[in-house]
């Protein structure tokens, strides 16, 4: 079995090739030992964005919020740049990144639901549920992860980020691309588009574990796996709670 492949951008190519089994009883990655890794990191992510969210809505006029949301941000991002070129460190430094994340996004969260109203709980119940139709469909073989696939995905996330990126480049310089954020026809369906390559990703998450499984990876990835999947997930919700926000307006 070929697992030198990346299945998801923040993984590199090299990362079966780079962290294999060095000894006969070096513990295997297992299924078992990645879903316990996801959950943990879900509810840290849980943890994190529950203490912004409190702190906005005791006092909603206050601006206490954004210094945890910058630190979260910034500091999740740096997180995420080290596993990403170390996996051996995702077993110390992903719980890391599911605080920080979680500052955030709840901060974030809050700012929706206090000019928005009841879309944040709406977004949470659509992330889950896309989560648990894309595991369905993976695990039923609907879904195969092919190489093309792959590729194809791969370069659409990569075109959303350089997109991203330009766009908040130009702002910078005054030029402001409306039609990435406004509540237009174009917007929404830019959103569409996106949220369906951010579902699709979970799809490459699950080939990567489920590769790492059936290769006998080190035990280690399963923190490693389990930060792909979180990666997708808190994508997926930001995009979802965009979008929500443009149908509202």
């Amino acid at each position: 079995m070929n697992l030198t492949k990346s299945s998801n951008p923040i993984f590199g190519d090299k990362v079966y090739r780079n962290n294999t089994i060095t000894g006969e009883k070096e513990k295997t990655m297992s299924f078992y030992g990645t879903v316990t890794k996801t959950i943990l990191l879900f509810l840290l992510v849980v943890l994190g964005a529950s203490y912004t969210w409190s702190m906005f809505f005791r006092n909603p006029e206050s601006n206490a919020i954004f210094p945890y949301m910058l630190v979260g941000g910034i500091g999740g991002f740096i997180m995420a740049i080290v596993i990403a070129f170390n996996p051996k460190s995702a077993r110390f430094l992903a719980p890391v990144y599911a605080i920080l994340e979680g500052l955030f996004i709840g901060g974030i969260s809050a700012l929706y639901a206090f000019q928005t109203g009841g879309i944040v709980m709406k977004a949470v119940l659509l992330t889950v549920s896309v989560f648990a139709v894309m595991l369905f469909l993976y695990r039923t073989g609907v879904i195969v992860v092919t190489k093309r696939f792959r590729a194809i995905i791969i370069s659409a996330i990569s075109g959303i980020a350089l997109a991203y990126l330009v766009t908040i480049i130009l702002s910078f310089f005054g030029v402001n691309l409306s039609f990435m954020y406004d509540s237009s026809p174009l917007s929404i369906i830019i959103s569409l588009v996106v949220i369906a390559i951010a579902a699709l990703s979970l799809a490459l998450d699950f080939d990567f574990i489920d590769r790492g499984v059936k290769g006998k990876a080190p035990a280690y990835l399963e923190w490693y796996g389990a930060f792909g999947i979180m990666v997708t997930l808190i994508w997926l919700y930001l995009e979802i709670l965009r979008l929500l926000a443009k149908l509202r307006d």
